[in-house]
């Protein structure tokens, strides 16, 4: 009784004389067996291939994040002692111009020179301070925020700028809530918003446009998970970008203008970058929107001699909105239900 309801032995552990007295059916029942454990060995490898490619990629990840850390740390330094050394006798300077602007009243061609003196004063202390907030640490505090109210608050904080230059600005049509740093993000929407005004002032297009949106999202992760995002849009009707300046566009102290730091956008890849967020560019050269992403940007110089993680980075797997003319870019957040996100869930 015991004899036949007992299973055969794994091949591995029987002699071939026992497998010769097998039946038929004790003999497919062991190659049964047999298969089972193939296969489900092969399930193990497999996963344990799988897990370590994700390990693979974060510490490829976390090695890059500590040298962005490390460098930044040293400019951060390096930033405040220039501070120190250079506003103190900038402060100075402008306030000696502004006494001779007083006195130089009667003496337009002097006045003209003092005043260009003044604005190069000021010109450096834009520098001084542009990259003191590139360097310095940030600390995120999410919370769920109105992603119509952040594009809002930030046109109107550039508002002059806008009006001087004639700019139509087109309100977002929808909303959704995001999970953000508000002043953080305020300051990164100010960056984008002011670099696409100050383009369509320079490039005399007619009737120029600035049209603000939100758009819902989802990224894959390495692992294939979909994560529920928002992007909140920013479409200008300029001439756009030449590809090799969008390529470079969010490099640090890289800009196309006479008159730019080349940080502003730098900044806001490090605001983004630190909300577990990711920049989608478009300009009219391209078919879809290139995605600005960890390990995959040239906006990140601290990634060893262009090296990849193993790991794919986050893609987007929505389709873009359509781009009618000029430079798109959207800012793509967290929801404050993602508890992926590096600030937190806001509930």
């Amino acid at each position: 009784m015991n004899a036949a309801t007992t299973h055969p032995a794994p091949p591995a552990a029987m002699p071939l004389a026992a497998l010769e007295a097998l039946s038929a059916s004790e003999l497919a029942e062991v190659m049964r067996m047999f298969n089972d454990a193939c296969s489900r060995l092969q399930q193990t490898h497999e996963s344990l291939q799988h897990e370590v490619v994700r390990l693979q990629g974060e510490l490829a990840e976390t090695r890059q994040q500590l040298r962005r850390a490390r460098e930044l740390a040293a400019l951060g330094e390096m930033a405040a002692g220039i501070s120190h050394e250079i506003r103190n006798p900038l402060g100075s300077i402008r306030l000696y111009a502004g006494m001779l602007l007083d006195d130089l009243a009667d003496r337009p061609e002097q006045r003209d020179v003092v005043r260009r003196i003044d604005l190069a004063v000021a010109r450096m202390n834009d520098i001084v301070h542009d990259v003191l907030d590139f360097a310095r640490e940030l600390h995120v505090s999410g919370c769920g925020v109105s992603g119509a109210e952040l594009l809002r608050d930030a046109v109107e904080s550039c508002r002059d700028l806008i009006d001087e230059a004639g700019i139509a600005v087109l309100s977002p049509r929808e909303d959704h809530e995001v999970l953000a740093d508000p002043a953080l993000m305020h300051q990164a929407l100010l960056n984008v918003i002011r670099n696409a005004a100050e383009a369509l002032a320079e490039s005399g297009v007619p009737e120029p446009q600035i049209r603000l949106d939100l758009v819902a999202r989802s990224l894959l992760d390495p692992s294939g998970r979909r994560r529920p995002m928002v992007g909140l849009v920013v479409i200008d009707n300029g001439p756009g970008l030449p590809p090799d300046v969008a390529d470079r566009l969010f490099q640090p102290f890289f800009t196309t203008r006479h008159t730019g730091t080349g940080l502003g956008l730098a900044i806001v890849h490090r605001i983004l970058d630190a909300h577990g967020g990711r920049i989608a560019l478009t300009s009219p050269a391209d078919d879809v929107p290139r995605l600005i992403a960890r390990g995959d940007d040239p906006a990140c110089p601290l990634l060893p001699d262009g090296q990849r993680p193993p790991v794919p980075e986050p893609r987007v797997d929505e389709g873009a909105c359509a781009v009618r003319r000029g430079t798109r870019v959207e800012l793509i957040l967290p929801v404050p239900s993602d508890p992926t996100s590096p600030t937190g869930d806001s509930e």
